[in-house]
């Protein structure tokens, strides 16, 4: 089915490049929203980060952007079906265009579930190199670029793979940028940690804080974190 029915809006994916996952959804339902009043989703998909952020506060403002033509007309559609249409806007653009666009534009929040397959190899579907594969150079614009555009102590929040996040928090001060919160995400208790959600402000803290975080605690059981984390966004809890 292409419609993914959350308890207060409905996510339509038919033909959308990047379709809903957990890295999404455990990013729209942890991001820091404290004293934000305005957010860009950068890469936005189906719009399920932004409609997340703006069911969880009202009274934020939320511009989304993707190069995906498809996934424009996706998220833009999503906004429109949704209770909270008149808090989102979607874009037609790369965050470079957007934010050359939009030189004097500040957010207190930009988040991102970015592509993070750093040179892997590639799809056949050219939709898909775009939503998932990347370079360092993606990652070094994103940094340098989004400390012009947050508002004093705003945060940058994005979602990547454990290599990544170490790249970005050894990159990031470089920019005056500095990581201050890092949540350690595993599928299951005895493995690994897979994703980092990691949020960066201008303001340099005494010490990085960590988070663990647990999807499940046993095969296709969810974790009380993960049932009171997304308990108010699926049907299923």
């Amino acid at each position: 089915m292409s419609l993914f029915h959350f308890k207060q809006f409905v996510i339509d994916q038919e033909n959308c490049p990047m379709k809903i996952n957990t890295d999404g959804v455990l990013l729209g339902a942890s991001a820091n929203l404290e004293n934000v009043k305005s957010v860009l989703d950068i890469g936005t998909g189906t719009g399920v980060i932004a409609l997340m952020l703006a069911q969880r506060s009202h009274d934020i403002l939320i511009d989304a952007i993707d190069i995906d033509h498809l996934a424009f007309e996706k998220a833009n559609q999503n906004f429109e079906n949704s209770l909270f249409h008149q808090q989102l806007k979607a874009h037609h653009h790369s965050f470079l265009e957007y934010f050359d666009l939009n030189p004097s534009k500040k957010y207190d929040l930009i988040v991102s579930n970015p592509p993070y397959f750093l040179n892997a190899l590639k799809s056949p579907k050219a939709n898909n190199n775009i939503s998932k594969h990347t370079n360092e150079q993606f990652f070094i614009d994103l940094i340098s670029k989004a400390k012009n555009h947050l508002n004093p102590s705003g945060n940058l929040t994005l979602i990547v793979p454990i290599d990544i996040s170490l790249m970005l928090q050894n990159l990031a001060p470089s920019y005056h940028l500095f990581p201050i919160n890092c949540i350690k995400i595993k599928s299951y208790p005895d493995k690994a940690h897979i994703r980092h959600i990691i949020s960066f402000s201008d303001e340099k803290p005494l010490e990085l804080i960590f988070e663990d975080f647990c999807i499940y605690s046993s095969q296709s059981v969810y974790s009380l974190q993960y049932q009171a984390l997304l308990k108010n966004f699926f049907t299923i809890f």
